[in-house]
């Protein structure tokens, strides 16, 4: 019972950040000028944004470090490159207009070189749309007291701790774990706190900097969007819309 109104919360927290964040790309990438997707994928923004608003082939730039991933992008003649977000962006000075990283930042090595690196290459009133796990939640709060790891923290690189660890599952069923890997994608690296966050961002030279938060476990669901513009200090998910 518990853990299916955690995973609930979980549903609901993802769904919302994730509209709201796909709407912000859109609202910047009507605006015109070239956008760039941070971890891309196969390119399902791009499809995406191909529906929605009028996005040319040649104005829709990926950076994928997965080359699977990245082949099968091509073979939907789909522009994404192999790429590292730890290291500089192999692109010019105000570049972009538009530059987004949905679920990116928590798995960097070097997440404040990122960003500094998004400011760099958007050009002047361009704008950096993120999505990422906050680490000061009320949830993880608990869990240290319990002498538990942070659930939006650091994770362990051993399925058995892993495992240990773990009160309950909330992610997709079909989301395998992958802590053991050499090259794992779901491990968290560095992960903010919402204040930290909205303060790097204004240090790192943004001018305008909105954040928004979601899901403030473990309060239900229909209490949860009113409580969430009161306090996205402790919400388990955070948007930024960041505009240089």
């Amino acid at each position: 019972m518990l853990k299916k109104y955690f995973k609930n919360l979980y549903h609901r927290t993802m769904t919302e950040a994730y509209a709201l964040a796909h709407q912000e790309i859109i609202n910047s990438v009507i605006q015109g000028g070239k956008c760039l997707d941070c971890g891309a994928s196969e390119g399902q923004k791009y499809i995406l944004l191909k529906k929605e608003t009028d996005i040319q082939p040649e104005e829709y730039h990926g950076i994928e470090w997965s080359q699977p991933l990245i082949n099968v992008a091509r073979s939907k003649n789909i522009n994404i490159i192999h790429g590292d977000l730890n290291k500089p962006l192999p692109f010019n000075n105000n570049e972009f207009n538009t530059i987004f990283g949905l679920s990116v930042l928590e798995h960097l090595l070097f997440p404040c070189r990122y960003i500094t690196e998004c400011y760099r290459t958007l050009s002047d009133d361009g704008t950096l749309i993120l999505l990422t796990p906050n680490i000061s939640t009320f949830f993880t709060a608990a869990l240290i007291l319990l002498g538990k790891m942070p659930s939006s923290g650091p994770h362990p690189d051993s399925e058995m701790l892993l495992k240990q660890e773990e009160l309950f599952k909330v992610s997709a069923d079909n989301m395998q774990s992958d802590a053991d890997s050499d090259t794992p994608s779901h491990r968290h690296l560095v992960v903010f706190s919402y204040r930290v966050l909205k303060s790097y961002l204004e240090l790192a030279g943004f001018k305008s900097v909105k954040g928004y938060g979601f899901g403030l476990y473990p309060l239900p669901n229909f209490m949860q969007p009113p409580l969430e513009k009161i306090d996205p200090y402790h919400c388990h998910q955070m948007v930024f819309v960041a505009k240089k």
